[in-house]
């Protein structure tokens, strides 16, 4: 039992990729905070893509799913147009089964029927750990093959979005995640909300807020210059991937009416995404390409919340915005949209402005922030006492512990 004690935790981690985008930073933050003596770590991933590739720590293993090259146009394709593909070259069977397994896992509602299909004839992963981590949740395929693919002593599913927001197959988690020892949510609001969807889970979730290392985070930020355009008025911030969800076409509609009101504003967001080109079609029609800024993906966007005078995150939905949380560590007023979650990390009116998720909203709260100097020193004030005396000593152990 004594020599037991000493033997590292084998534990994987499974994920889609490692995109530049919050759960992929929430897991490179845990780890990093993982004593390597203790933890041997695997990362499991879909396909190897992704501007955080570079930052896994070297003690890290770094397996691929190599089978997900084939399987990836049955699981994001309608079936119909992946069985043509198959009857055009000529396999007519394969073509025929897959029409046939989808449409009967439509009518008795079951996506595990489908997903075992399309998982036939793929072996389990070879190793085997003490804990398994559906960590890219709730990604139904991920969270399907941790269960059935994946031998280890424990599972833990980890749920990183309003569940409520996007398309929760309840029937599908009811069942599979019997299968998972814990369920961590990465916020109170977000817990309640996976209870209210499936009560059955409850026993088993807790709350896991997502890691941040005030120390590292500050220490970037100093790594290299941020904004370069010599622009001397204000600075907004806006850090995420372009989606819709993100809400960065709230930001533009907010600077139409703070430019119009003859501010002297440039608002800059930080990241890159599928609604690139409609955000840019919306620049051009609002007539703001001198003062909507597009950077890019930037995997350290530290240097500019550092440089920036006030940041915004005008998301219409999260789990648990980690560009919030790292964005709190440089003591800039913050205005943010009230998704779940958000009331957890800002306290309205103290350490920054919660409002209605509305470009008027967004644009209200900027002006007071603009006109109301001290209301402005205020945020930045109570943000730093906040953050003064922050150790940031998350004790990771502890929530592994269960698995001796």
């Amino acid at each position: 039992m004594k020599e037991s004690k000493f033997m590292k935790k084998k534990i994987l981690f499974m994920i889609i990729n490692m995109n530049v985008g919050g759960t992929e930073k929430a897991l490179l933050n845990m780890i990093t905070q993982m004593n390597e003596d203790e933890f041997d770590i695997t990362i499991l991933m879909l396909e190897k893509s992704g501007g955080f590739l570079s930052s896994i720590p070297s003690s890290v293993h770094i397996e691929y799913l190599r089978e997900y090259k084939k399987l990836k146009s049955v699981l994001n394709l309608p079936p119909r147009i992946v069985a043509a593909k198959r009857f055009k070259e000529g396999h007519i069977i394969k073509g025929f089964n897959l029409l046939f397994i989808h449409f009967l896992s439509k009518i008795i509602r079951s996506k595990t029927i489908f997903f075992k299909y399309v998982l036939k004839g793929i072996p389990n992963f070879e190793s085997e750990y003490d804990i398994a981590v559906a960590y890219a949740g709730p990604m139904d395929f991920i969270s399907y093959f941790v269960a059935h693919k994946i031998k280890s002593k424990r599972k833990i599913q980890w749920i990183h979005f309003d569940v409520t927001r996007i398309g929760f197959d309840k029937k599908f988690a009811v069942k599979v995640y019997k299968r998972f020892e814990k369920i961590f949510v990465v916020s109170d609001e977000g817990r309640k909300k996976l209870i209210s969807l499936a009560p059955i889970v409850e026993d088993k979730t807790e709350v896991f807020l997502n890691v941040i290392s005030h120390e590292v985070i500050l220490e970037q930020s100093k790594k290299n210059k941020g904004f370069k355009d010599g622009f001397d008025g204000i600075r907004i911030l806006t850090v995420g991937r372009l989606t819709s969800e993100k809400g960065q076409d709230l930001a533009i509609k907010a600077l139409v009416k703070l430019i119009n009101a003859g501010y002297n504003v440039k608002w800059y967001c930080l990241g890159e995404g599928s609604t690139r080109v409609e955000y840019e079609r919306l620049v051009v029609e609002y007539n703001l390409e001198e003062h909507f800024i597009l950077l890019g993906s930037d995997p350290n966007p530290y240097p500019y919340m550092n440089e920036c005078d006030i940041y915004v995150q005008p998301s219409r939905h999260e789990g648990y915005c980690i560009t919030l949380a790292e964005a709190k560590c440089f003591n800039k007023p913050i205005v943010t949209t009230n998704f779940t979650g958000a009331k957890e990390q800002i306290n309205n009116d103290v350490t920054g402005l919660i409002v209605s998720i509305d470009e008027e909203e967004i644009f209200k709260a900027i002006k007071l922030l603009l006109e109301d100097r001290m209301l402005y020193v205020k945020l930045k004030e109570n943000l730093f006492k906040e953050n003064s005396g922050k150790t940031n000593k998350t004790s990771i152990k502890n929530y592994f512990v269960y698995t001796n």
